[in-house]
């Protein structure tokens, strides 16, 4: 009978130990979930110390050790945001200023399997976003033998506020950008740990779409990247190697943002300000923006001008754009689409040099200015400061990449071309959590190919594969594009005239455009 028992209690323990699989950390030993696929998954994993009273506005610290076994079975809490994004929905745990976490998705088994590693960062402007969200979900990407790692960074005023007190207390003389150490915290982060759930710490992707992307595009140049051994970088619409709102400007230029609004809140010193509950602060900030910055720690330089020095980070690139990030509506308003408005508007952005703008976005008829202003649109939007980062590095990085344009309609497919972001669903193998579009067949294959390729150049840098279209470096000559849309197929570059000419505009207009 005590036999019986025993052997009861021995196969319980490797059930329960499957069902529950435990990784030894630095920090402790996590305990995580089997899910239905046989990828192991493990939520709400804290990369360090919650950045909460005095640890508000500072460089992210070590994640404190714990006693016992954390259980990793749900998402940790979204940092501090604001409703912004109507396709954002979160499955984090609530919202909170202490948010420094992250998830691991793994199909490990052993430990021992050296996997290439995927490290996400999420997109919304960084205002708002988080790695819960379904359709950044690492599950299928896993059972392509990757391990994927999202994580949730500062945003907004906790993550991108900078005050000369700041940069005074900071032993790097810096302030702002703890939005990027956060990412930078997480990396080093997963370097030490990731051997631990099957992965190799020699063969880490970063990746990222929008906000996400410019951010891959700040790693890249950052001195502290010096320190991390990044194999390739994926980047979905969008880089700093452009004035834009996203890309930074000087401290000083970030500090006096910084003083202004705390001076419109009545705080009188960064005790005040650190004393406002987190909730509070984040209404105050509804009006205002918070810049990236030249911080002298995360970046010294403006990331175009190591970019065109070759001192970016060297490796592999995997990035492009959406046929229609933004409509015509935003640069109409709401003006009718016709060739009086459109040519008005253009007059009013480029003054003289309105001329060789309508030359390259050319309308002939009210008919052609939905697609054409669509064009200018997107294009001022991401497109050009995308294209930059993907220019400058397949010219100075002696590195391959690789230059896709999303075509892919979404059904009811009424839109003028693909928006911004869906193709974060196709690449993640995520179509089934968003239950707004009826998708069809030709999407889910559309949506296994871009998902190969994906993985495919996760692990070796290179997106070819069997069964795949050729991709072609962008290198090569002609230099082609991946247009993936219901036929996936290698064309030759086109536009390049449009984005020289944004190019000349943006010194000649004194970055006005």
């Amino acid at each position: 009978m005590k036999f019986i028992i025993f052997l009861a209690l021995y196969f319980t323990s490797i059930l329960c130990a499957d069902q529950y699989p435990t990784v030894v950390t630095s920090n402790g030993i996590i305990q995580g979930i089997l899910e239905s696929s046989g990828v192991r998954s493990f939520k709400g994993i804290p990369y360090a110390q919650p950045p909460v009273g005095a640890l508000r506005w500072r460089e992210p610290q070590p994640p404190n050790n714990w006693n016992g076994t954390l259980k990793a079975d749900k998402f940790g809490p979204a940092a501090m945001q604001r409703k912004i994004f109507s396709d954002m929905i979160l499955r984090s745990n609530g919202i909170s200023e202490d948010c420094l976490y992250l998830n691991v998705w793994t199909p490990n088994k052993s430990g021992n399997e050296k996997l290439p590693v995927l490290v996400y960062f999420y997109g919304g402007g960084f205002k708002a976003g988080d790695g819960s969200e379904a359709r950044y979900d690492g599950e299928s990407m896993a059972q392509k033998n990757i391990i994927v790692v999202t994580l949730n960074y500062r945003l907004g005023i906790f993550g991108f506020y900078s005050h000369p007190e700041l940069t005074m207390e900071s032993p790097n003389y810096s302030s702002g950008n703890y939005g990027l150490k956060d990412q930078h915290a997480a990396l080093l982060w997963v370097q030490k740990n990731i051997e631990a759930f099957g992965g190799d710490a020699q063969k880490i992707t970063i990746g990222g779409e929008s906000a996400g992307s410019f951010s891959v595009s700040a790693h890249l140049a950052s001195p502290l990247s010096r320190k991390l051994r990044l194999n390739g970088a994926i980047a979905e619409s969008g880089s700093m190697l452009a004035k834009s709102g996203l890309s930074p400007v000087p401290l000083s230029v970030a500090e006096q943002v910084g003083l202004k609004f705390s001076k419109s809140i009545g705080a009188s010193s960064l005790a005040d300000l650190r004393a406002i509950p987190a909730d509070k602060l984040l209404n105050m900030t509804a009006s205002t923006s918070f810049p990236t910055t030249i911080d002298n720690h995360f970046l010294v330089e403006y990331p175009l001008t190591v970019y065109e020095k070759g001192n970016q980070i060297k490796v592999p690139l995997l990035s492009g754009w959406n046929s229609a990030e933004v409509e015509y509506h935003s640069l109409l308003g709401r003006d009718e689409p016709t060739l009086t408005n459109y040519k008005k508007v253009v007059k009013q952005l480029y003054n003289e040099h309105a001329g060789d703008v309508l030359r390259l976005y050319h309308a002939e008829t009210d008919a052609d200015v939905p697609k054409v202003a669509t064009d200018l649109a997107a294009d001022r939007f991401i497109v050009y400061n995308t294209w930059k980062f993907i220019d400058v590095h397949s010219r100075t990085s002696g590195s391959a990449v690789y230059r896709y344009l999303f075509s892919r309609k979404r059904p009811p497919y009424k839109d003028i071309g693909a928006p911004h972001a869906p193709e974060i669903d196709y690449a993640f193998g995520n179509l089934r959590y968003n239950k707004f579009f009826n998708w069809t067949s030709v999407d889910y294959e559309v949506s296994s190919s871009m998902l190969l390729y994906f993985v495919n150049f996760i692990k070796i840098g290179n997106p070819n594969g069997q069964g795949l279209a050729f991709w072609s470096k962008l290198q090569n000559k002609p230099p082609k594009v991946m247009d993936i849309d219901e036929n996936i197929q290698s064309r030759p570059e086109k536009n390049r005239a449009r984005y020289l000419l944004l190019d000349s505009l943006e010194s000649k207009m004194n970055n006005k455009i």
